[in-house]
């Protein structure tokens, strides 16, 4: 049956933490709104402000939902999550109060799925209890986001695996206690059978930061994005996550969670923007009338809120195929998972950089200034644009996987729908019935 309504008690422990980030997490985000203050487990912010608020959340039973019970998560399914990710959307520190923070929540998702026991219990357990943080590094300088053009290589050396190539915009690196790494290990096979997967303890000789990245508005040479250099860098081999050859596959594994996950974060965003717009406008007037009288910005908040409710229930639905796939296992259920979570991948830019747009414009010079938070989620429009693989590559996903089952019609040149020959096949079908027709008109 189709519902549209929460369980109660679900929805009990959405409105504590719709309180808990409003009133505790939410003044974090306007103290400290540095982009890697988050991530520095070192700070007085991190040991005397979050572990305090992380433990409340661990006592609410919602301490990395994603995650299975057995690693100490909750085992929330992708709709419930996509609920609970709606309201920490509002706060870039929520995600790391609730053990939800990226890349920190895919990795522990790598190393839960293909990690061996060792492996878990060395980086996968600190990374649970919020001990440390991690770096995902896949993207490279010349090959962008596409695998294809990766020339990162690892070769075995006896015991050891040796790294040399670059990685770029590895996200979290200088905070964090091990990378994640995925590089090429055979490049005489396609990259989905060629790489392969390594964790790299921080310090490791030959692995350096080139430079740190921003995004726009941070200073030059400053950021939580790493720019790396492997240089003869050994790895011992137990540091490789399942086989050889799997990495692709690995990384698709977090990789799909990722997108959805934002898309679900970019819905509590996008309400934040909606209620500040629907503030301004009840509060304000111009030329000696309410602003809410102006028909074109009345215009602009229903716009903003039926694209929101739109996007709203796609995300849902994604999710929904999300949990559907993995109850099934089935290969079709996988497959239209994938088809809408990499639409949902697709629209998440847009969505995000339409309505906060739209909430700076009535803002006026306030809606662009450094006094609201705006114009830093426009911002981040274009960057989901590119995280997690840009938008048209899954704009392609989308129609290849549409037109996998799509035969060509049997009429080539005007298609199955030309009336003409409907009306042919129509009349064929119902011969008698027209030929009564037509004797009663004549």
């Amino acid at each position: 049956m189709w519902d549209f309504s929460t369980d109660a008690a679900f929805q009990a422990r959405l409105d504590w933490a719709d309180a808990f980030v409003h009133d505790e997490v939410e003044p974090l985000d306007v103290l400290f709104p540095g982009n890697a203050d988050p991530y520095d487990r070192t700070s007085r912010v991190y040991t005397e402000g979050v572990r305090p608020l992380q433990q409340r959340v661990r006592d609410q039973g919602l301490w990395a939902a994603h995650l299975p019970p057995e690693l100490g998560g909750m085992g929330m399914g992708q709709l419930q999550l996509a609920l609970l990710n709606e309201i920490l959307g509002r706060s870039g520190w929520a995600p790391m109060v609730f053990g939800t923070q990226a890349p920190d929540s895919g990795n522990a998702e790598i190393l839960a799925h293909y990690g061996t026991e060792e492996q878990r219990k060395e980086y996968l357990r600190p990374l649970l209890d919020g001990h440390i943080v991690s770096t995902f590094a896949m993207t490279e300088p010349t090959g962008g986001a596409d695998p294809g053009g990766f020339t990162c290589r690892a070769v075995r050396d006896g015991d050891d695996w040796v790294i040399d190539g670059e990685k770029w915009f590895a996200s979290n690196y200088p905070h964090a206690a091990f990378v994640i790494a995925m590089v090429i290990t055979d490049p005489d096979v396609p990259v989905h059978q060629g790489s392969s997967m390594f964790i790299i303890p921080a310090g490791t000789p030959g692995m350096e930061m080139v430079r740190a990245t921003g995004l726009a508005g941070e200073p030059l040479g400053e950021g939580a994005h790493a720019y790396l250099r492997f240089t003869g860098c050994r790895v011992p081999a137990v540091n490789l996550l399942g086989e050889p050859g799997t990495g692709f596959a690995i990384a698709q594994t977090r990789l799909g969670g990722g997108r959805l996950h934002h898309a679900m974060r970019t819905v509590g965003q996008c309400r934040r923007a909606l209620e500040m717009m629907a503030e301004r406008i009840a509060g304000r007037r111009t030329r000696g009338r309410p602003l809410a009288d102006q028909q074109a910005v009345r215009h602009a908040l229903a716009d903003s809120w039926i694209q929101l409710e739109q996007f709203r229930l796609q995300v849902l639905h994604a999710a929904w195929h999300a949990d559907n796939a993995a109850r099934t296992g089935a290969k079709e259920d996988a497959r239209a998972a994938r088809l809408h979570i990499s639409a949902v991948k697709a629209a998440t830019p847009t969505i995000l950089v339409d309505i906060a747009y739209r909430a700076m414009h009535l803002h006026g010079a306030l809606g662009v200034s450094n006094e609201l938070p705006l114009i830093r989620m426009w911002q981040a429009g274009p960057v989901l644009g590119v995280a997690d693989g840009p938008t048209e590559a899954h704009k392609d996903v989308v129609a290849r996987l549409l037109l996998k089952d799509v035969e060509p019609p049997d009429d080539r040149l005007f298609g199955s729908a030309h009336l003409p020959a409907r009306l042919a096949a129509a009349r064929e079908k119902y011969a008698d019935l027209v030929r009564s027709e037509e004797a009663t008109t004549r």
